[in-house]
């Protein structure tokens, strides 16, 4: 028998014994397809993979001296710097070229939203059985979802009607509640972003604001009004309200100097306080005499009160602005003395005269309730707040208030994060219906605002074909009226406005 027979044989006869009496196989054998225990597969030197390893430091020494890599590393560091040259050029000229950004105007806290007066905290509160100061609290949350800047209250003083006698200018009116009552208030108005001015008028339940000339020159009564500015301001109060200013400035011009400068300057340094006047004047050459006088941040007047008629509205508006800057420029309806808006405009025009308001350059200022269209009562010149309208109304008109009250939010909030509405320039425009009023507000790149009111009660083409700088068309933020959608793209030239409709209009920026 051959050699080779005699290891098959043997081959066989491993293979033959009991799996007990096999060799062990070690840890991964099994896996080897095709291999049978016992045999070890050797691999030779021709099977292995051939590793490259690079050409060593002298070959590429030797290689990179040549002259086609010299001329090749030359060529790309050229070009680089040719093109960061030509990327520092082109950042230079599209900083050249592109429009420069118009700086932001100087903004007081007052210019940032609407002021909102409270003239009497009983009428105002819902809680009865709280002092007022301390039952207000209770509604900070409320105004300030309206985003409500500043609220004047009062006044708060002790002021009898019409008798200088009782006079206290430096205390808080016990039925109102107490000191602690005021400051828990101011405090907490402060922290949900909210300013509070007092109104210091001193006959402020009479018909006369400073009783008499002889008050004003009294040298001891001019001691009681500083004394009692010192007073609030040192409560942390942000301003002062004085009605009959002209009255005020005419007779006694030295004592304003000195409250101008008490409310104005904290030391030697300009103090973040507002000083409003209030007047019943109503002509605009008069209003912007008195205020450019006086330099008073902002004068309450009668003016749209008066200007109730759209073109004459639009001269009025046109005169103040050729002789005050708009942060001066304050707008309001009513007031204290004067009622609530929605007593003082037809009932149709109520929801176009808040867009008007908050749409006019300056600073809107409202009466408690105008959000809701809140109307005076015969013989009452402080209605009451209407809270709970569940119980006061009927259906209809409580889902009234209830839209006028989210027209009110919405014109706020939108006043507050655009700056053409903020402090963008005004610019009126000329519409075909003579009974209504269109101006545009725009700034710098931001988008443009147009606002187009119709004080008739009757619809009318009011289209704005030849206007210089206007687009074809614009989309629809709101409406005072229904029907229209929002965002609808509205034909400029072939625009009609609705029977006492307000109507705000948006175009982007084109350069």
């Amino acid at each position: 028998m051959s050699q080779d027979a005699g290891a098959e044989l043997k081959d066989v006869e491993l293979n033959e014994l009991d799996p007990e009496k096999q060799p062990m196989k070690a840890a991964g054998e099994e896996e080897a397809a095709g291999e049978q225990n016992g045999c070890v597969k050797v691999k030779m030197p021709e099977e292995a993979e051939a590793k490259f390893t690079g050409l060593s430091k002298e070959e590429l020494l030797k290689v990179a001296g040549t002259p086609g890599w010299v001329r090749t590393r030359w060529a790309l560091l050229v070009l680089f710097w040719l093109g960061w040259v030509g990327m520092l050029v082109g950042a230079v000229v599209i900083i050249v070229q592109a429009p420069r950004c118009r700086p932001l105007p100087p903004m007081r806290w007052w210019n940032e939203g609407p002021l909102y007066e409270i003239g009497d905290p009983q009428a105002f509160v819902a809680d009865k059985q709280k002092p007022a100061l301390q039952a207000m609290e209770d509604h900070i949350n409320s105004l300030s979802q309206l985003k409500i800047k500043g609220l004047v209250l009062g006044s708060l003083h002790k002021a009898p009607t019409d008798s200088e006698t009782d006079l206290s200018l430096d205390a808080v009116d016990g039925s109102l509640g107490t000191l602690d009552n005021f400051k828990s208030f101011v405090s907490k108005a402060q922290g949900k972003g909210i300013s509070v001015v007092v109104d210091l008028t001193p006959n402020y339940r009479g018909q006369m604001p400073w009783y008499s000339d002889k008050f004003l020159q009294d040298p001891s009564q001019q001691a009681k009004i500083k004394g009692a500015v010192d007073f609030w301001l040192g409560l942390g109060v942000k301003g002062i309200q004085l009605s009959g200013l002209d009255h005020l400035v005419d007779k006694a011009p030295a004592l304003w100097e000195e409250l101008w400068n008490k409310t104005k300057w904290e030391g030697s340094e300009p103090a973040d306080r507002v000083l409003i006047g209030v007047t019943a004047l109503n002509q605009s050459d008069k209003i912007m005499e008195l205020q450019n006088r006086t330099q008073v941040d902002l004068l309450l007047s009668g003016l749209l009160r008066l200007n109730q008629d759209a073109l004459d509205l639009s001269v009025a508006v046109e005169a103040l602005l050729t002789g005050l800057n708009q942060s001066r420029m304050s707008w309001n309806v009513g007031g204290r003395s004067a009622g609530h808006l929605a007593s003082l405009v037809p009932q149709r025009l109520v929801r176009l005269y808040h867009l008007l308001l908050f749409t006019l350059p300056g600073t809107p200022v409202f009466n408690y309730g105008d959000e809701i269209g809140l109307q005076d009562e015969q013989g009452k010149p402080f209605p009451r707040m209407l809270w709970n309208e569940s119980q006061d109304t009927a259906d209809t008109v409580q889902k009234g208030r209830l839209a006028l009250r989210d027209l009110f939010r919405e014109l706020s909030e939108l006043r507050g994060r655009e700056r053409s509405l903020e402090h963008g320039d005004f610019r009126p425009l000329r519409l075909a219906c003579p009974a209504s009023l269109a101006f545009l507000r725009e700034w710098d790149q931001s988008e443009r605002y147009l606002a187009l009111l119709n004080f008739a009660n009757q619809s009318a083409p009011c289209g704005l074909a030849g206007e210089v700088g206007l687009p074809r068309a614009a989309s629809v933020v709101l409406s005072t009226g229904p029907g229209r959608a929002r965002d609808q793209q509205l034909e400029l030239a072939d625009l009609r406005l609705e029977p006492s409709e307000g109507l705000l209009l948006r175009f982007p920026y084109t350069p």
